[in-house]
């Protein structure tokens, strides 16, 4: 993985509510769980934008269901997380302790 393919702090949540939510892993769900996790509103077009950049990458891979009576016909896209995906996942959280290494919480030098 190089630098360039870093995540950033919304593609980790992405990545992250897709692993929570399981099969259940589609744009309104994902969207839901970020927004309870975080209480952060998200934006319906940075969602689907992310999610796409995501499956490029290879990070995501993307299914779309049969259509459903209960949605009017319409079916559903849902993501599940590739091998690649577990990897950039656990390298940001890896980048990520590390950068916390020698912190209290309340942001002080521990060790130098």
């Amino acid at each position: 993985m190089t630098a360039q393919d870093a995540l950033g702090e919304f593609e980790q949540a992405l990545l992250l509510a897709i692993v929570h939510l399981g099969e259940g892993a589609y744009g309104v769900a994902i969207r839901q769980e970020i927004e309870h996790r975080t209480g952060r509103d998200i934006a319906v077009g940075a969602l689907y934008t992310s999610l796409g950049r995501l499956e490029r990458k290879g990070y995501v891979r993307a299914t779309t269901s049969d259509p459903t009576p209960d949605r009017g016909g319409r079916s559903k896209r849902y993501f599940t997380l590739r091998p690649s995906g577990v990897a950039a996942l656990k390298q940001a959280r890896v980048r990520h302790d590390r950068m916390w290494a020698g912190l209290s919480p309340d942001l002080r030098r521990t060790r130098s």
